[in-house]
């Protein structure tokens, strides 16, 4: 396993038609906007399905959703006291060595070792905080998205002795049209050196982005509503590049070929990569 040997930036082009991408809990579970319309994907949505992927992939990882949890465990803290090397060592209480519970966590769980995780549970007498080397924005649209709000009804009562139609069998679901979102992230090596991240780490989370959507569907995303249209991997040759991944960023150019048309599909764009003065090595993939 050879350590991170420059650091990364990826940008993910993802097209959602007809799908609520990531509802927001306090607003009805609407689809995510903000004050200008443009939609969102929180950045612990996308983590969730890389998580998810990264299972998929065959690696370990700490948190886990409950309808996807491989193991016994139905908590984080079960799952963190059923590693006997990681309690062994915080049963210790405060003589615990903090930085050698990290190191045992990190190479427990792809997860903690990628995105970084608090361990601060009830019966805990040490708590520790590992930072990850992989960082996500949250994803946000090109144009405004228009939301589609509809009215369902269950067939049924949830409860019995209900004469007619209750209030329970109402409610609404809500969805987008159309919209092209761009999620942005970077992979830091300085981090990478504490949790031990790899490069071949990296390829998972590579190919983890690349196959986001995959086992992912539900009501409010069918199958193939949600699309990897585009992957940019840019590979550093140096730990601290001169070109920074905000620059790097910034190089991705995303426009309508009809400015006075309203997109409605993935086609109605013009993606192009503007080229840098010190070129890291850019990978285009799907």
């Amino acid at each position: 396993m050879s350590s991170l040997t420059g650091k990364i930036d990826f940008a993910v082009i993802v097209s959602v038609t007809n799908a609520n991408p990531n509802g927001d809990p306090l607003n009805g579970n609407r689809p995510r906007e903000n004050y200008d319309g443009l939609g969102e994907i929180s950045d612990v949505c996308i983590k969730r399905k890389i998580r998810n992927r990264m299972q998929d992939l065959g690696q370990k990882v700490f948190v886990q959703s409950d309808d996807r949890a491989d193991d016994r465990y139905k908590s984080l803290k079960d799952r963190a006291d059923g590693c006997k090397e990681l309690n062994a060592e915080i049963s210790k209480g405060k003589k615990a060595d903090k930085d050698k519970c990290a190191e045992i966590a990190c190479r427990e769980w792809l997860d903690v070792r990628s995105f970084g995780q608090v361990f601060a549970f009830k019966g805990f007498d040490v708590s520790l905080g590992v930072r990850g080397p992989v960082s996500i924005h949250q994803a946000v649209s090109c144009h405004p998205v228009d939301i589609i709000s509809m009215q369902i009804t269950k067939s049924v009562n949830s409860e019995p002795g209900k004469d007619g139609k209750s209030s329970d069998t109402m409610g609404m679901k809500h969805r987008i049209d159309f919209g092209l979102y761009v999620i942005k992230g970077s992979i830091n090596c300085q981090l990478a050196e504490k949790t031990g991240f790899t490069d071949e780490d990296a390829l998972v989370v590579k190919e983890a982005l690349k196959t986001m959507f995959e086992n992912d569907a539900s009501s409010a995303r069918p199958e193939g509503s949600l699309e990897v249209c585009r992957l940019y991997w840019w590979q550093h040759k140096e730990k601290t590049p001169v070109v920074s991944s905000a620059k790097v960023h910034r190089s991705l150019k995303i426009e309508l070929k009809d400015p006075n048309k309203s997109p409605k599909s993935y086609q109605d764009y013009r993606i192009t990569h503007e080229k840098l003065d010190v070129e890291p090595e850019v990978t285009e993939l799907v």
